[in-house]
């Protein structure tokens, strides 16, 4: 397992970030996993044991019940808090009531404050504002992310689900008042969704802000289940759930070049996409969740696997965006720029 700089800090973290929307199954989260609380704890043990120290929750996974089980686990299998990150969010509705939604410093303060019970944890090592609030200004946002780090119950922010001008104008504002700035975003990014190429990449590479994809088998699309000829795998969360979008038959087209790459190298279509993604620029840590320990092991052992240039260049051509503008201006009025 390797360990990348986590954004412009010091903090290290595994290249493999355990997911756990998985956990729990409570109310609309029953179709991603109901995976129960032993079940939870041996994933999170073959997790540490192959090197992760990077766990990712939510406030709202399973309406709460994945950070109850996050940090049960951590209690029951006895790990030593300082060996592991613990990253979870804050934005979705929580409750009933007005206030019980968004990136006011109210919500923020309160979420931390209920998240940290849940988990039974002091601190959390980072936290995510989860998607866009169009109603609160950037600006109390960021003060209320600052407070709570200052409060010392948050030690690093990071954001998930934004526009790179939106990160650039809260990290602006950030920095013209000396607050904590984003370290790490969290976005949808696998072979067929390759999308965030396009502003957040080049941004986030640029400013030194980690990448941290979530959904890099496009919601089990890219497992192997799916093919044009079996289009319903059955036990899958997308047959009754079909997220994350996705254009199908571009993504059939590419595997059907993963599985030919898989046996070649005799692993599965997901190890092959897996390991596409932790090879692409700017990537700190991937996301991966599991419903059982084997599919967990079979995602880790991505990690291992080294595709050759010809594969990746193949993979590459055939999940290639089209150029959008102004990214064709960019290339056009750059011919002759550089001396032959």
């Amino acid at each position: 397992m390797k360990y990348n700089q986590l954004g412009k800090t010091g903090v290290l973290v595994s290249e493999i970030c355990l997911g756990t929307m998985t956990f729990g199954g409570k109310g609309f989260w029953k179709s991603i996993g109901e995976v129960p609380q032993d079940k939870a704890n041996q994933i999170i043990k073959d997790s540490i044991d192959a090197g992760i120290n990077f766990i990712d929750t939510a406030n709202v996974y399973s309406e709460g019940l994945s950070e109850k089980m996050v940090g049960k686990g951590i209690k029951d299998l006895g790990l030593q808090r300082q060996s592991l990150l613990i990253a979870t969010k804050v934005r979705g509705r929580v409750g009933p009531h007005a206030n019980q939604v968004g990136l006011s410093k109210l919500h923020i303060a309160d979420s931390v404050n209920d998240s940290l019970q849940r988990m039974g944890l002091e601190h959390i090592d980072l936290l995510y504002i989860h998607g866009v609030d169009k109603i609160t200004p950037i600006e109390e946002t960021m003060r209320g992310l600052e407070d709570i780090v200052r409060s010392g119950k948050v030690r690093y922010i990071g954001v998930s689900n934004h526009g790179a001008w939106m990160m650039m104008k809260a990290n602006g504002y950030a920095d013209k008042m000396g607050y904590d700035k984003f370290v790490a975003t969290q976005n949808y990014y696998a072979i067929a969704s390759r999308d965030i190429e396009r502003e957040i990449v080049p941004m986030s590479i640029s400013e030194g802000i980690s990448i941290i994809p979530w959904s890099p088998l496009a919601g089990g699309f890219l497992s192997g289940k799916f093919t044009r000829e079996n289009p319903i795998a059955g036990e899958s969360r997308r047959d009754s759930f079909d997220f994350p979008p996705i254009n199908k038959e571009k993504a059939y087209e590419i595997i059907d070049l993963m599985s030919s790459i898989g046996i070649r190298h005799k692993v599965s279509v997901a190890q092959i996409a897996l390991a596409w993604v932790l090879c692409q620029p700017g990537i700190t840590s991937v996301i991966i969740g599991a419903k059982n320990s084997k599919q967990l092991k079979d995602n880790i052992s991505a990690t291992k696997l080294m595709l050759n240039s010809d594969e990746i260049l193949a993979l590459n051509t055939i999940s290639e965006l089209p150029k959008e503008y102004p990214q064709w201006m960019f290339d056009f009025q750059s011919q002759g720029r550089f001396p032959e």
